[in-house]
């Protein structure tokens, strides 16, 4: 079932969309079949990154990626793909990364809900 969010958040976030770039969960799980080696990004809370998240992803939470970001991606140029629940806290992450001067940021449209509608490979932290 789809998060309710209040109309102010949806407003920020639908403002933040039509500055970044965004991707499909049918894109990124075409590229990761196809071998390439993305650097994929888990926004979303600890507790919702341990209880699942998508194969061979890193977990930076929203309220750290901007303090952590240059520590685990330190070239601004490498593409970053970012993810959380539904696709707007990795927006909102996505576009502050840019203003950080990250010149290759993704945010994955749809995220985790999408990801696993599609019944796509889950990895559980154990």
């Amino acid at each position: 079932m789809a998060k309710q969010h209040s109309p102010r958040f949806l407003a920020i976030a639908n403002e933040t969309k039509a500055r970044i770039q965004e991707c499909t969960i049918h894109e990124l799980k075409t590229r990761m079949d196809q071998g390439e080696n993305v650097t994929l990004v888990d926004v979303r809370e600890d507790s919702e990154f341990i209880a699942g998240h998508i194969p061979k992803a890193i977990h930076l939470s929203k309220g750290i990626i901007e303090r952590d970001i240059e520590s685990v991606v330190p070239d601004p140029n490498q593409e970053i793909l970012l993810y959380c629940g539904g696709g707007f806290r990795s927006a909102l992450a996505a576009d502050n990364l840019q203003r950080m001067g990250y010149s290759n940021v993704i945010s994955v449209d749809g995220g985790w809900r999408s990801w696993t509608e599609a019944d796509y490979p889950i990895e559980i932290k154990g």
